[in-house]
């Protein structure tokens, strides 16, 4: 796995292309320079938590052949207050799944993917205690 970092103004602009072409830009924050011009590195960690935890469930989902018609995720995350590094303390994941889903087989995916598979997770957890947990929007037909 590669990533490359290319400045794009001459404060803290960035963008991370992939060995793939896919790009992101993240920024500094404002009160030291940046102008929110993309993420900052931290958001971007948090936004890595969701998207892989994202991906686990949708394929454990698929794979119990569960009728996910969407995935919305919310992470919040609290960090040292007033050090260098601010780690993460805390970080509550909240998902929202759509679709005629079954309770169990809900509970299990997000339970295989935030306290066994997502990569993201493992890592956070050395300094954050993860919490997470979800809501099914059923689907309704309107007739």
């Amino acid at each position: 796995m590669k990533i490359e970092i290319k400045r794009l103004d001459d404060a803290y602009h960035l963008q991370a292309t992939s060995e793939e072409g896919n790009t992101v830009e993240t920024d500094g924050a404002v009160s030291i320079g940046g102008s929110n011009k993309g993420m900052r590195p931290m958001q971007m960690l948090l936004s890595s938590l969701g998207s892989c935890s994202s991906i686990d469930v949708i394929q454990f989902l698929k794979k119990q052949r569960q009728p996910l018609e969407d995935i919305r995720v919310t992470i919040t995350g609290e960090r040292e207050p007033d050090k260098v590094p601010s780690l993460f303390t805390e970080v509550h994941v909240h998902f929202e799944l759509s679709g005629d889903l079954d309770k169990n087989k809900v509970e299990k995916a997000v339970s295989l993917s935030m306290d066994k598979y997502c990569s993201v997770a493992r890592i956070l957890e050395k300094t954050a205690k993860i919490t997470w947990d979800y809501t099914i929007v059923a689907h309704h037909i309107n007739t």
